[in-house]
């Protein structure tokens, strides 16, 4: 009897089954990096005397963090990763202009699919359980080897299961449900575990709120998040997939080392407050905190999804005058998308500033640096001392309703008081 990770697993490295604990070598099908970790792996690869990569259609590399190039510094970490994908012939390097957000980006394209074994020298690489793949971060030499050989080994994780029942409200996404979680069990409650998300919410929840919350498992501590892939998988990847895929789901007698359920019903919309990803609280209780800066974006929240709804709530509305707003389409065809259905305008049109595809200020790379005391309201994943800039700024994490209209506000608020 085995979770849907251990299953991956185990088809993944030849064996029939295994078992929490065991440690493994697996086959990878996809093996990522981006413009701050990739330079770190070709330096050891080359170190390591290799010669060629193992196969140049599965490994992808993404210059997002600091591009566009912000300075001299990120120039040549970002050609570090053109000449390497030039010299091995790489289909999978992506240049500004094609490029993306890399956790948007890989799932858009089809590169990765269900049932995929995935490493990324990126702790966000957890977002593609959403398709139902296993997938994690690893550290760049990680990546150097991998490069090499086509595999990785890990230690299979002990799963948990979390189960989610009752109807949502009004502007409560998959944002919400996983900072709830993590209110819940803390940032290191799924230590080195796989964080399976089920229940009658989460089979409703498009893929858009599903990659949110996986992406969101590291915030816990996870090894993976993971959801079973079903229809709504089904018609996401079948026009994208590059690949063939295998749809895997967890015996009914599999073991976990703990299940959590939830009843969502009537939860407002969720805020991480500074300078915990747990540090959660509702909307509600946060009326008073001003703010300077609202970014909409990221590996996290900027789907096509993600912009239409902060779009809805600030349409003929006007950015407060003493707020930045930034809006971040995660790659290219969001972009396209936005122009299209004529969301760019919308935001322009209420003082909001419109960005090609970047991490920027996420991590704190460029384009919406904090000064010291300032504070900003973001759809990013992290709000630790600094992320976005000075180390006295201060960082609240929510969905991109509440972005929205908070930068109209000039305080965290909700849609419903935007007169």
């Amino acid at each position: 009897m085995m979770t849907i990770t251990e299953k991956i697993l185990a088809a993944h490295c030849g064996k029939k089954e295994v078992k929490a604990g065991e440690l493994i070598s697996a086959r990878l099908d996809v093996v990522l990096a981006n413009d701050i970790t990739a330079p770190i792996s070709i330096k050891e690869f080359r170190a390591a005397g290799a010669k060629k990569v193992f196969d140049p259609d599965r490994i992808a590399l993404v210059p997002d963090h600091f591009a566009p190039n912000k300075d001299i510094a990120s120039a040549e970490q970002c050609n570090m990763l053109r000449q390497f994908s030039r010299e091995h012939s790489l289909s999978l390097y992506f240049e500004v202009g094609r490029m993306g957000v890399e956790h948007a980006l890989l799932p858009e394209q089809g590169i990765v699919v269900p049932g995929d074994v995935v490493i990324g020298a990126d702790s966000h690489t957890c977002t593609y359980g959403g398709l139902g793949a296993f997938s994690t971060g690893v550290g760049s030499t990680d990546v150097a080897a991998a490069m090499i050989t086509g595999e990785a080994w890990f230690k299979v994780p002990e799963s948990m299961k979390f189960v989610y029942k009752g109807k949502l409200g009004k502007w409560v996404s998959g944002k919400d449900i996983i900072l709830h979680t993590i209110g819940d069990i803390g940032v290191d409650g799924a230590l080195y575990r796989a964080m399976e998300f089920t229940g009658e919410v989460i089979r409703k929840l498009p893929m858009a709120g599903r990659l949110t919350i996986c992406n969101m498992a590291i915030e816990a501590g996870g090894k993976n998040g993971i959801i079973e892939p079903d229809e709504i998988t089904k018609k996401y990847v079948a026009k994208r997939a590059r690949r063939k895929y295998k749809f895997y789901k967890s015996d009914k007698k599999a073991t976990y080392v703990d299940v959590r359920e939830y009843d969502l019903t009537g939860m407002e919309p969720q805020i991480a407050c500074p300078h915990l990803p747990e540090n959660v609280k509702p909307v509600s209780e946060l009326g008073s905190i001003n703010v300077d800066q609202s970014v909409v974006g990221s590996c996290t929240n900027g789907r096509i999804e993600d912009i239409r709804e902060a779009a809805k709530v600030i349409k003929g509305h006007k950015v407060h005058p003493y707020v930045r707003m930034i809006v971040i389409p995660a790659t290219q065809e969001i972009y396209k998308q936005s122009i299209k259905e004529g969301l760019v305008d919308v935001f322009i049109n209420a003082g909001a500033a419109f960005s090609t595809p970047t991490c920027g200020p996420c991590l704190g790379g460029h384009m919406g640096i904090l000064a010291a005391g300032e504070k900003a309201i973001s759809t990013t994943n992290r709000n630790f001392v600094g992320r976005m800039g000075s180390p006295k700024s201060e960082v609240y994490l929510s969905n991109p309703a509440i972005a929205a209209a908070s930068a109209v506000l000039g305080r965290i608020g909700r849609p419903e008081e935007l007169k």
